[in-house]
């Protein structure tokens, strides 16, 4: 299972890495150290943790910035069957939704934890694996 670093953590959530700090010392998120002694948190329970904490945006307020179409975020659930797969992403505090083959999502080893990206096109969704 993957793992994040706090800041990672932080990015994904959208909130301060000092906030998942705090979070890990109310006993609100656990973490463990990883191999070279950081704190790390398990990308399972971070996705987990990513639904629980989502809220929908405001109504009524105006932004000042386009909409992006590239969506960065955990993968929280994948119900696959013999041809089909649905992804669930959370990306802040947005959920996104993507149906593709299921030898699609098993090349991309999308499991709960997993870190991906939603690209938005159209009525089409397509998650990517970011390279490493």
């Amino acid at each position: 299972m993957p793992q994040f670093r706090i800041g990672d953590a932080a990015t994904l959530l959208g909130v301060s890495d000092d906030t998942v700090r705090r979070w890990i010392d109310a006993g609100r998120l656990s973490a463990e150290r990883d191999p070279q002694g950081r704190l790390a948190i398990d990308g399972g329970e971070l996705a987990a943790f990513a639904q629980q904490i989502a809220s929908a945006p405001e109504l009524g307020r105006g932004v000042a910035e386009s909409a992006r179409n590239r969506f960065t975020g955990l993968v929280t659930r994948v119900v696959k069957d013999g041809v089909m797969a649905q992804v669930d992403l959370q990306a802040g505090p947005f959920r996104v939704v993507s149906l593709m083959s299921r030898e699609a999502a098993d090349e991309l080893g999308l499991e709960p934890g997993v870190l991906a990206v939603a690209s938005i096109k159209s009525t089409q969704v397509v998650v990517e694996v970011p390279g490493k």
